[in-house]
C-alpha cells in the first residue's frame, strides 16, 4: 500500500508550472512554482513543520504543550496541521486586515484566534507580534516560534525549496522571484540556489508602505516608507533576522491594485487560483523580466498560497469596484487625485534650519498653506502649516527668528496609491493636516483637504 503517515508528511515537492498567457512579450521562459499543493495551501507549511521539529530537538516544547504565533493566516495554518499531528494545541495573534476566510481556516483546525489592530508600531502592547511575546511568557509549556527571527525559516527553504527548483529546472534556473515578509522564503532559496550558481539573479517583491526596497538600496531605515497597505503576507515595518538582504540582488515594489488584478489574471488566464501575494509577486517579476531576461534564461516565481483565502477580497467583484481597483468604482484613489494634478509633480519643501521668516515667505509665494520639512540630506523629518505657525507667532513673534524645526509638527503621514477616498479623508484631521504619496516614479505629492474636496464634487 503507497500512504502516507499523516498529513504533514506531504509537505514540499510542489510542481513549476510554465507562465504562457500573462508572460506575453516577455523572452525566455517563466515558470511558477505553485505552492498551494502543500497540505496547508502555502509556502508556509515548509517552516512550520521545520520550526517545530527544530524546537522539539532543543527542548524547548514538551508534549501537551502550546504553539502561538503571529501570523497573517498561512504559517498559522502550516503551524496548525503540525500541531494536529505532534498532539499540540495553538494559539495566534492576527492583525485586523487579514481575510476573515484565513480566521475562519485557523478555528476549523482548532486554532485558537486572537485579532489585534493594524494600525499600531510592532512594540504597542496590542500589535499582534507584542500580544503574542505576552502570551508566551503567561502560558506555560508553550512555544513562540517568531517566524520573523527563527532562522529555522531560512533553513526549511534552503533545505527544501531551493533543491527542489534546482533539481526540476536541472540547474537551468537563472533567475529567481518571491515577496519579502519573513524573508525565509527567498533568503533560504535564494542562498541555496546561489551555492549552485553565484550568478543566479534573486529579485525580492516588496509592496508600497514597507521599508525593505529602501533599505536594501540607501541602508537607510526610513519610518517614512511606513504606511497602511492592503495586500496580505508581504512587506514589513520591521527587519526580520531572516531578511539576509545579501542574497537579494534587487527590489521591486507593488502597488496593492496591481498585485490584486494580476492574481486574478492568474486565476482567469492560467488557471491558477492563487493568493494576493502571488499577485504581488507574478506582477513585480514580470515587470523586472521585461527589461533584463533573455531568450535562454529561466525565471522562477514562487506563488505562495491559494485564492481561497481572499474570496471576500480580490475574488469579490463589490469589494474590488469599492477600493478603486475595477473601473466602475465607487470611490477615488489617491492615484485618481494624483493624476488630477494634470503632471504637477513638484514637491515643496522647506529645510529644517530654514527661518521661519524665510518658510512663511515660501508658503506665501507658492500660495500654499503646509509643506514638508527636511533635514539636510533630504529626508522628510516633520511638517510646517500656516495655522501653527500663526499660532506660534500670536503667542512669541520673535519664532519668525528661529528655525522652523523649533515651530514644525511631526511628519505627514504616507499613504498608499490605491487608499481610496473614505480612507484618506479618515487620516486628514486635525494632527493630520495633510497626506503624503509616492508614485511609480518615486514622486511624492501632497495630498490637501482641498484635493479630497475637489475628488468629491468631481
Amino acid at each position: 500500500m503507497n500512504y502516507y503517515n499523516s498529513i504533514i508528511d506531504t509537505i514540499g515537492d510542489t510542481p513549476l508550472v510554465k507562465l504562457n498567457k500573462v508572460t506575453k512579450g516577455i523572452r525566455g521562459t517563466v515558470l511558477a512554482k505553485v505552492e498551494y499543493f502543500n497540505p496547508g495551501n502555502s509556502v508556509k507549511d515548509r517552516i512550520a513543520i521545520k520550526m517545530i521539529e527544530d524546537a522539539e530537538a532543543a527542548g524547548l516544547i514538551r508534549p501537551g504543550g502550546t504553539i502561538i504565533e503571529g501570523t497573517s493566516g498561512n504559517t498559522g495554518m502550516g503551524l496548525a496541521l503540525a500541531a494536529i499531528g505532534k498532539g499540540y494545541k495553538c494559539i495566534f495573534t492576527m492583525a485586523d486586515k487579514q481575510s476573515q476566510e484565513k480566521i475562519d481556516i485557523l478555528r476549523a483546525v482548532g486554532a485558537e484566534v486572537v485579532v489585534c489592530p493594524t494600525n499600531v508600531t510592532p512594540d504597542d502592547p496590542r500589535s499582534y507580534y507584542s500580544v503574542a511575546k505576552r502570551l508566551n511568557q503567561e502560558i506555560p509549556n508553550s512555544l513562540y516560534p517568531n517566524q520573523y527571527d527563527n532562522l529555522s525559516n531560512t533553513a526549511a527553504h534552503y533545505e527544501t525549496t531551493g533543491p527542489e527548483i534546482w533539481r526540476d529546472t536541472e540547474g537551468r534556473i537563472t533567475h529567481f522571484a518571491a515577496g519579502v515578509g519573513t524573508g525565509g522564503t527567498i533568503c533560504g532559496t535564494s542562498k541555496f540556489l546561489k551555492e549552485q550558481n553565484p550568478g543566479i539573479v534573486s529579485v525580492g517583491i516588496d509592496t508600497y508602505g514597507s521599508v525593505f526596497k529602501k533599505y536594501k538600496e540607501t541602508g537607510v531605515f526610513d519610518e517614512g516608507e511606513i504606511y497602511p497597505y492592503l495586500t496580505e503576507g508581504i512587506g514589513e515595518d520591521i527587519l526580520p533576522q531572516n531578511v539576509d538582504f545579501s542574497v537579494i540582488d534587487h527590489f521591486v515594489k507593488v502597488t496593492d491594485k496591481d498585485a490584486a488584478i494580476m492574481a486574478r489574471r492568474l486565476a482567469r488566464e492560467e488557471g491558477l487560483f492563487v493568493g494576493w501575494s502571488c499577485g504581488s509577486a507574478a506582477h513585480g517579476a514580470l515587470e523586472w523580466a521585461r527589461e533584463h531576461l533573455q531568450d535562454d534564461d529561466v525565471l522562477v516565481i514562487i506563488l505562495p498560497d491559494h485564492g481561497t483565502r481572499y474570496l471576500g477580497k480580490i475574488y469579490n467583484d463589490t469589494w474590488m469596484k469599492d477600493h478603486g481597483f475595477l473601473e466602475s468604482r465607487q470611490f477615488a484613489t489617491a492615484r485618481d487625485i494624483v493624476r488630477s494634478k494634470n503632471g504637477r509633480s513638484s514637491l515643496t519643501t522647506v529645510e529644517q534650519q530654514m527661518p521661519v521668516s524665510k518658510a512663511i515667505q515660501l508658503l506665501n509665494q507658492q500660495g500654499i498653506s503646509q509643506m514638508p520639512v527636511t533635514d539636510g540630506s533630504g529626508h522628510i523629518v516633520g511638517s510646517l502649516t500656516d495655522s501653527s505657525i500663526l499660532t506660534r507667532l500670536i503667542d512669541d513673534p520673535t519664532v519668525k527668528d528661529q528655525p522652523v524645526e523649533t515651530v514644525m509638527d511631526k511628519p505627514f503621514k504616507f499613504v498608499g496609491l490605491d487608499n481610496t477616498l473614505d480612507v484618506l479623508s479618515s487620516l486628514i484631521d486635525r494632527d493630520n493636516k495633510a497626506l503624503l504619496v509616492r508614485d511609480e516614479q518615486d514622486h511624492i505629492h501632497v495630498i490637501t483637504q482641498a484635493d479630497l474636496l475637489a475628488a468629491v464634487s468631481r
